[in-house]
């Protein structure tokens, strides 16, 4: 059940990122290396996780031409993290390529691939926000759209609000992974969140992965505040 909670270390500097996983001690086990930390760290955060034991979601959300989102992922491929994802908006190609790339660069270091998936509609933007963007379809009939595409294409699952796993399990089958972000404790700041739920209703609505960042990072002890969300992942 622990790996279900996925902490995000969105931080600036390699020093305090060391610093919030010796914090959260043994009870966290999966954690998310985002643009901000992999940018000013680079591969040594992801050997300190793995010298730690520790599964890593590679979290820089690829989109470009097929051909260069292959070239990329297969990079990213030999460094031995459990999931990295690209946009979905890229494409079918562009996605049929990442997994592609994946396979063969997996196959031929005699390693597990990591687990691929694509980002939807991103957990900052509400329906305003999102219907500037001229789209014809609601937030949620669009992140299922981008969900069916992702699961034609191959790949392992999606990145979405938990508002709309229940549709996406409905439209992608069991096996297909959900990964939410935007999850909060009861009572806890949204801050630059929209579509955002509880542990509790994202496990309930079909969510496999929970992505917490500062509810967990940015409190007095991150090891019990981690503690509190895997309870409530575990009484869903």
């Amino acid at each position: 059940m622990k790996d279900k909670l996925i902490v995000a270390l969105d931080f600036p500097t390699l020093q305090d990122a060391k610093a919030c996983v010796d914090a959260c001690g043994e009870e966290v086990t999966y954690y998310k290396v985002g643009m901000e930390l992999y940018y000013a760290a680079g591969n040594e955060m992801i050997s300190f996780l793995k010298q730690k034991q520790k599964k890593v979601f590679l979290d820089l959300k690829l989109q470009d031409i097929p051909n260069t989102v292959s070239r990329a992922v297969r990079v990213l491929t030999r460094l031995g993290v459990d999931m990295i994802n690209v946009h979905a908006v890229g494409g079918l190609k562009m996605m049929q390529a990442a997994k592609q790339s994946m396979r063969e660069e997996a196959q031929a270091l005699g390693i597990a691939a990591p687990k691929l998936i694509a980002v939807t509609i991103l957990t900052s933007m509400d329906e305003t926000e999102f219907s500037a963007l001229n789209y014809r379809t609601s937030v949620a009939e669009q992140v299922v759209s981008l969900a069916k595409l992702a699961k034609q294409a191959g790949l392992d699952g999606v990145v979405a609000s938990a508002q709309e796993a229940k549709k996406i399990r409905q439209a992608c089958g069991s096996d297909f992974l959900i990964v939410t972000p935007g999850v909060r404790p009861a009572g806890a700041a949204t801050q630059d969140q929209s579509r955002i739920t509880t542990p509790a209703t994202a496990i309930q609505n079909g969510a496999d992965y929970l992505v917490v960042g500062r509810p967990i990072t940015q409190a007095a002890n991150p090891q019990d505040a981690a503690r509190n969300i895997q309870q409530e992942i575990c009484n869903a």
